[in-house]
């Protein structure tokens, strides 16, 4: 097998040949077909990432393939199943797995869509749903909004029945939000950011994953009740918080790392990931991928998410390991 694997923080990654390996008890072995790249791709080259694995490390940190060998006492998924898989080490042409950790998918949804599916959709669908408690007829502010979670909170947001206000850098991008259901969109680099989200009337609910100025924003927009969710800071700055803004607005800021619930409470996962695979049955998910590159192009794909020029999901399209 062929594995993406970081051997220092200070060198580039690069493609190494290993024994494939067999599964464990509860593990299988799946195929890889293809690898959704995420921001936290780019944090763990830095050595920044909050989990920092061993070296060397594979990279991916999301994929899709076919169940292909089972370990001990594993009957399920079935050799054959096609499957979305979270998790560590997924840059590669073959992935050893926790069967629990493999999501069967619909015969309907491409190896591309299968690959940047559960990240992106997840995060936002636990983060709206079940932390921030987004309810009909909220004002719904999403930051970032033409990247990979970005687009996702669109969806699920008009989904949830709120109203959408979306932020991201450039007409394109912001016609892009529009194709996602945006109802309102502001362009990040707007100097009157705060004015015009006071003009619509406030925000009672932001997803936030930039950071910076465009959370000083959000938060000085924030109606009394209203909810902040952080997701991350790609802006690379953290946000200062005014504790006593939060107490006299009656304002909650609320963090969100979709990461850990495998750990800590995977039924919510899973209860997320079912109903968002029915919504997706459904045709009530569309998601974007502006671009599928080679195996042998990953750091160009890596590139496209450090200069934001790429919308949606970039993903990786491995070797046949079948």
């Amino acid at each position: 097998m062929i594995a993406y694997r970081l051997h220092d923080v200070d060198a580039p990654p690069r493609w190494d040949d290993l024994p494939l390996p067999e599964p464990g008890p509860g593990e299988v072995r799946v195929a890889m077909r293809a690898c959704g790249l995420n921001f936290a791709d780019l944090l763990m080259l830095q050595g920044q990432y909050q989990e920092r694995p061993d070296l060397p490390a594979t990279l991916g940190l999301e994929g899709a393939g076919v169940v292909e060998a089972l370990g001990a006492g594993v009957t399920t998924p079935a050799i054959g199943t096609r499957v979305a898989v979270f998790g560590s080490g997924m840059l590669a042409s073959h992935a050893v797995v926790p069967a629990v950790a493999c999501l069967p998918i619909p015969d309907a949804m491409t190896w591309p869509e299968a690959a940047g599916f559960q990240i992106a959709y997840a995060t936002s669908h636990l983060g709206l749903a079940r932390r921030a408690n987004l309810c009909p007829g909220e004002r719904l502010l999403v930051t970032g909004a033409a990247g990979g979670v970005g687009l996702t909170a669109i969806e699920i947001g008009k989904l949830m029945g709120a109203e959408v206000v979306a932020s991201a850098r450039g007409a394109d991008k912001l016609a892009i939000c529009r194709e996602a259901g945006a109802d309102h969109v502001i362009d990040a680099d707007a100097p009157d950011m705060l004015e015009q989200l006071r003009a619509l009337g406030g925000l009672d609910v932001t997803y936030d994953s930039v950071g910076g100025e465009a959370f000083h924003s959000a938060f000085r927009a924030t109606r009394p009740e209203g909810r902040l969710l952080l997701i991350g800071f790609a802006g690379g700055d953290l946000p200062r918080l005014a504790p006593n803004h939060m107490l006299v607005k009656n304002i909650s800021v609320i963090g969100h790392y979709m990461g850990a619930y495998p750990r800590f409470n995977p039924q919510a996962l899973a209860g997320s990931l079912g109903a968002l695979l029915e919504w997706y049955r459904a045709g009530r998910l569309h998601p974007h991928i502006s671009h599928v590159l080679p195996y042998d192009q990953v750091a160009e794909g890596m590139d496209l998410l450090r200069s934001r020029r790429s919308t949606g999901k970039v993903v990786i399209d491995l070797p046949d390991g079948g």
